[in-house]
């Protein structure tokens, strides 16, 4: 009987040691086909093709610099909108809702996060930026003229600020719900002591469910920010496709994994291609870089 326990110990312990193992090769593999596939691209441009601004395909001249600030730009747009609204709907629904309203109220978020990007991207594109020219870029335009470096431009309704937002809305339902398990998962005897001590029912949630579900929620924002990151079709309908960089919030702009998406049928020669999927390349490091930063921030927290 011992001896029976011993090897499904063993046999268990080898399975889950080979299925990590095959993450991790998963990822290599990947990696190396990026790096092989980009050599052209980088022995022909280097690092310059990480700071130049031109794509031009027809001159045989391509710079991911657009891309890169396209991606990065609507991606932090979309955690600004999405992180307090997320943060307030995941606290709704496991500390201040009626029982039955948390049960509907949850259901309806895992829906909202199960909708295909292409769904959202023809919602978008044809409701969302309609509103967005005649009603909220004018505005903006109007009362935040102070700040034209953010609100210059005629109101197109396409751009990075319909990129950003169609991107809030996309990541909305992912970190809510998983902010949401976090916050259940709090000891309710810690919430009980708290009221004892005579904590006001907001104090309970500011001072002992949130710091102690920090680590839980950074992981939710890090998981919504690498849907942002890697959106592609919703994005491409209503950023506009234009690789320009400007500061304005109204202008039209550019995403890495859109370019991939748009351009990739018609690369008709190698250094296209190759350029491509250093796009691609860029890409994963990019994702990899704000996950190590997720990592360091849950790492100090916990000291």
């Amino acid at each position: 009987m011992i001896m029976k326990t011993r090897i499904g110990d063993h046999f268990i312990k080898y399975v889950s040691l080979g299925f990590s193992c095959l993450i991790l090769l998963i990822l290599i593999g990947i990696a190396y086909e990026l790096v092989a596939g980009s050599r052209p691209s980088i022995e022909q441009f280097g690092w310059k093709f990480l700071i130049t601004s031109t794509w031009d395909p027809v001159n045989r001249v391509f710079g991911a610099f657009p891309f890169i600030y396209g991606t990065v730009v609507s991606s932090v747009i979309a955690l600004i909108i999405a992180l307090p609204v997320s943060l307030g709907i995941s606290i709704f629904l496991s500390e201040l809702s009626p029982p039955k309203l948390r049960i509907y109220g949850s259901l309806m978020v895992e829906l909202l996060a199960a909708i295909p990007s292409i769904i959202y991207g023809l919602w978008g594109l044809f409701v969302m930026v309609p509103f967005l020219q005649i009603y909220v870029e004018p505005f903006l335009g109007r009362y935040l003229g102070f700040m034209p470096f953010l609100f210059k431009g005629y109101p197109l309704g396409v751009g990075m600020l319909a990129g950003g937002l169609i991107l809030s809305i996309m990541i909305i339902p992912t970190i809510a719900s998983i902010s949401r398990d976090i916050l259940n998962s709090v000891p309710i005897i810690y919430k009980e002591a708290g009221l004892g001590l005579g904590m006001t029912r907001w104090e309970v949630i500011s001072k002992i469910s949130i710091p102690y579900s920090k680590s839980g929620i950074i992981g939710a924002v890090m998981l919504g920010l690498g849907r942002a990151l890697g959106e592609t079709m919703a994005v491409t309908m209503v950023i506009g496709n234009s690789p320009n960089i400007s500061a304005s919030l109204f202008a039209p702009s550019y995403t890495i994994a859109s370019v991939i998406a748009n351009e990739f049928t018609e690369a008709t020669y190698k250094l296209y291609i190759s350029s491509l999927i250093e796009l691609g390349l860029i890409l994963l490091v990019i994702s990899m870089i704000f996950n190590a930063i997720a990592k360091l921030l849950v790492k100090r927290d916990s000291i």
